[in-house]
């Protein structure tokens, strides 16, 4: 059961950090183009304006997504109780990597968003 409790709070990190970061970047993102920290591609850090629109436009995507992984990630992870310690920790690993391939394919959207609102240069159409 504890290991069970373990993929169960590993299974919740990623939508919540989504949760956290997306009303973050949507109410106060990194104020100026940095590359420790943000949403950081070669066409967000073009401009300021660039960066500040991919921000906002991240944080409102990895907001909506986290609502919808969490309960999501419970339900599957649910799936799972009493079952073998190796069920778990495969079901876990299923969950996690679903919820990764949810994370990296946001970046599609917020750089088609990006492309159809700025030009090459990071200038506003």
């Amino acid at each position: 059961m504890s290991f069970w409790i373990f993929c169960l709070v590993m299974n919740l990190l990623l939508p919540a950090v989504m949760l956290c970061f997306g009303r973050r970047f949507q109410r106060k993102p990194p104020e100026r183009i940095n590359s420790v920290y943000g949403y950081r591609t070669a066409r967000s850090m073009k401009s300021q304006q660039t960066w500040d629109f991919a921000h906002r436009y991240c944080g409102r995507l990895w907001f909506r997504l986290g609502l919808v992984l969490l309960p999501v990630s419970i339900c599957a992870t649910l799936l799972s109780l009493g079952k073998e310690i190796d069920t778990i920790g495969i079901w876990c690993a299923v969950v996690e990597g679903v919820q990764l391939v949810v994370l990296i394919g946001s970046i599609f959207p917020v750089e088609r968003a990006l492309k159809h609102n700025f030009d090459d240069l990071g200038r506003k159409r």
